[in-house]
């Protein structure tokens, strides 16, 4: 008892020590653990008690210990910071050295700067005349050099080494180029004045040698029969020849460096935008020299073969000459630039000089058959032509100036594009217009006539293509957006055209010239959804996509699809034109609906709760009053499967069935009671005549008419089965009114799915059930 007591009197001071010390946020945690120690040294158990003066030891001698280590740490702090304070005072002395010193230090630095200023000022004089002494002797020993260079090249001509002369002048033009970034003006202008000097003596000397050997190969060849140089006296004066003309061109070829800082190549206003390219080789222009002079005066000035209406005279000229010189280039020119170590192509450069002739001619003609709209169209036409033949004929690569980069001067361009739009119109309006217009061309040719697409949509869609392969080659994506736009605003022209024709038509929606319409609108639209996958207008598409990036043209979800492939440049006409075909094809499919209705109403008067049933009837015949109606669609669809593509009778007949399908379900069956023999006579109406009428374009028509399908299993099953059948329904109904009895009954939905019945819902069978009239006495 009395242990008890000490335990309960240690816990209550416990307590009153955890209440006075709660508030106090230093101990707020010691009470706890005070009260958590006592627990679980000594707990409930009182037996315990009986370690209470060995656990009061022990914490008594870690109280001595704790005592001892504050003792301790008490007696070295003072020590410490004795320490701490002797080397503060230590390094201030220290500091305080320094700073003398540096005094001193800067005293002496003072004194000698005054000392030595007098020094300075004359060694800046110096510094200065020695700088310029050294520019002018760096000056004079360009001088010297340019003129060691000159005078080399003037022995290596009076000793008729003109190889030697040629390096020599190449080495004067590379320090000439040095010089460039030089502010010695005089300099530059007596280094660019030797280099001119020399390098037209050269160059005349070497180009008077290069063009008598050119003329013994009686170059140039104007004629295919002079295409190849005919053969001379002896070979040994052959290879001779030849191995002069080597000699010449890479001599020639050397000249290069200096003739491009002379010579400022003629080039074209900044307005056509054309491709920075390198000068022609020097050798080259020697060689095109004669056929530029022969190109001037005949398609020039006053002369009669200058005609401005005759553009094809001068390209197929040029495209000739290409042609002509094209072997003697590649067997004899090639090799001798392979072995330069040039990167240059022959025939590649001789194009590039004759090609600058025909932009000269182009950018002078064209102003002046601005107004002259048949002129101007067929300079556009033989300029693409020449084009066409220039790139895959002759190799000659689009990134170079080419004619598209005249024709896409902002005036010219504009005049092309406008000539482009008025002659697309005049053709669609000449194309609809025709006798043949909503005729097709291959109406007897079953394998190629699959679309039936009348002469006027196939024609129109080639007048497309045409446009297309006309601006693919033009030079930037903002022309090509032009002309996409053009192509764009052709096709809503187009179909707002079919639409009117159309409208004239639509009294007769089953008429030949209404289907025909029909396959229009169809193959515009697929041939567009095609090109949507088209590499070139894919580019087209991405350029939009830049293009409206960055003037924020469109909304972000636009970009976003665009970007994503998800649409395509031709989206907005497609859907335009898919629209005006779902029109089209609903009218169609309304007037041969409406057709079927009046057909239908005797067969909806018929006495199904009265009919024979099968058992009194010797065979099964279809109703008298269907016939009328199965004879309507059968004439309609076969006149429409004739007239219609495949794709579009498709989507018609599946559109007439889901209308007939809901239209008898509803004001036939559902209109009506059914005995046995009406049942029956339904179902073999339906079964074996309705659908089969549709089993031409499916295998299976009885799944586009799920509702009369589904009817004909619910009115035609067994009195027994029908029984259970209403029960289940009966029994889901009030299940949902209050609890399930019997949890064996199978449920509404697995009852109908035995029985095959998917799209019906339960009142609907309901409904169905309700309408036999053969229930057993019983039953009702």
């Amino acid at each position: 008892m009395a242990a008890s007591g000490a335990g309960t009197t240690v816990t209550s001071k416990l307590d009153r020590q955890n209440v006075g010390r709660s508030s106090d946020p230093r101990h707020r945690d010691i009470p706890q653990y005070v009260v958590e120690f006592v627990e679980r040294e000594i707990g409930d158990d009182l037996k315990s008690l009986k370690k209470l003066g060995k656990l009061i030891e022990t914490i008594s001698e870690e109280n001595r210990q704790l005592e001892e280590q504050v003792l301790t740490v008490s007696s070295e702090v003072p020590k410490r910071i004795q320490n701490a304070l002797k080397n503060a005072e230590d390094n201030r002395e220290f500091l305080n050295h320094l700073v003398e010193e540096e005094m001193l230090l800067s005293k002496s630095v003072s004194s000698h700067l005054l000392t030595a200023e007098p020094w300075m000022k004359d060694l800046g004089t110096l510094i200065v005349q020695i700088g310029e002494a050294e520019r002018h002797l760096s000056y004079l020993k360009w001088i010297s050099q340019i003129e060691d260079l000159s005078d080399g090249i003037q022995q290596y001509l009076m000793t008729n080494s003109v190889p030697e002369a040629a390096s020599t002048l190449v080495h004067m033009a590379e320090l000439d180029i040095k010089l460039q970034e030089s502010s010695c003006s005089h300099l530059l202008r007596f280094m660019r004045s030797t280099v001119k000097f020399w390098h037209k003596i050269l160059k005349d000397k070497l180009t008077s040698d290069f063009e008598d050997i050119l003329n013994q190969l009686h170059w140039p060849f104007i004629g295919p029969l002079q295409s190849q140089p005919s053969v001379l006296s002896s070979p040994a004066s052959t290879s001779e020849l030849y191995s002069n003309l080597e000699m010449l061109f890479c001599q020639l070829l050397k000249l290069q460096t200096s003739d491009e800082l002379i010579t400022k190549p003629k080039q074209l206003p900044e307005k056509y935008a054309l491709p920075v390219s390198a000068p022609v080789i020097l050798p080259m222009q020697i060689m095109l020299s004669p056929l530029q002079k022969r190109f001037r005066y005949h398609f020039t000035g006053n002369r009669q073969t200058n005609v401005l209406s005759k553009p094809e005279w001068y390209l197929t000229q040029i495209l000739m000459w290409i042609g002509n010189h094209a072997k003697f280039l590649d067997e004899r020119i090639q090799p001798i630039l392979d072995k330069a170590g040039s990167s240059v192509n022959a025939r590649l450069e001789f194009s590039r000089g004759l090609m600058t002739l025909v932009l000269e001619k182009l950018a002078t003609d064209i102003p002046c058959l601005l107004y002259d709209d048949a002129i101007f169209c067929h300079l556009v036409d033989e300029v693409l032509l020449f084009e066409r033949e220039l790139l895959s004929v002759h190799g000659y690569l689009s990134s170079l100036p080419n004619c598209m980069h005249i024709l896409s001067e902002e005036t010219a361009f504009q005049k092309w594009l406008t000539v482009e739009r008025k002659f697309a119109l005049e053709k669609m309006d000449s194309m609809l217009s025709s006798e043949a217009a909503w005729m097709s061309q291959y109406k007897d040719i079953t394998d190629v006539d699959e679309m039936k697409v009348p002469d006027c949509a196939e024609t129109f869609m080639t007048l497309l293509v045409v446009i297309t392969d006309r601006y693919k080659g033009l030079p930037t994506a903002s022309r090509k957006l032009q002309f996409l736009e053009l192509q764009k605003d052709l096709v809503d022209d187009f179909r707002i055209r079919l639409t009117q024709v159309m409208k004239e038509e639509s009294r007769a929606p089953l008429g030949f010239r209404y289907c025909m319409i029909l396959n229009a609108v169809n193959y515009v639209a697929s041939v567009l959804a095609d090109w949507a996958d088209n590499v070139f207008f894919l580019e087209l598409q991405q350029a939009t996509l830049d293009t409206c990036a960055d003037s924020n043209a469109i909304s972000m979800l636009q970009l976003g699809q665009l970007a994503s492939m998800e649409t395509s440049v031709f989206d907005d006409m497609i859907n335009l034109l898919e629209r005006l075909k779902n029109d089209m094809l609903t009218r169609q499919v309304d007037h041969v609906f409406r057709e079927v209705k009046e057909t239908i109403k005797l067969y909806k008067k018929e006495r199904w709760f009265s009919l024979p049933s099968p058992s009194e009837q010797a065979m099964m015949s279809l109703s008298s009053t269907a016939c009328p109606m199965l004879l309507t669609l059968r004439d309609r669809m076969l006149q429409l499967e004739q007239q219609l593509c495949y794709s579009l009778f498709r989507i018609f007949w599946q559109m007439l069935a889901e209308k007939l399908d809901l239209f008898i379900y509803q004001e036939v069956i559902l209109a009506n009671h059914f005995n046995d023999g009406g049942a029956a006579q339904l179902q073999f109406d339906m079964v074996r005549n309705l659908f089969p009428l549709f089993s031409h374009y499916c295998k299976k028509p009885e799944n586009y008419f799920k509702h009369i399908k589904e009817a004909c299993i619910i009115l035609n099953l067994n009195v027994g089965s029908a029984l259970l059948l209403k029960d289940v329904l009966q029994s889901a109904s009030d299940s949902g009114n209050g609890p399930v009895l019997n949890s064996e009954q199978p449920s509404a939905t697995a009852a109908l799915n035995e029985l095959r019945v998917y799209k019906l819902a339960q009142q609907d069978v309901e409904i169905l059930l309700n309408l036999r009239t053969n229930w057993p006495n019983a039953g009702k």
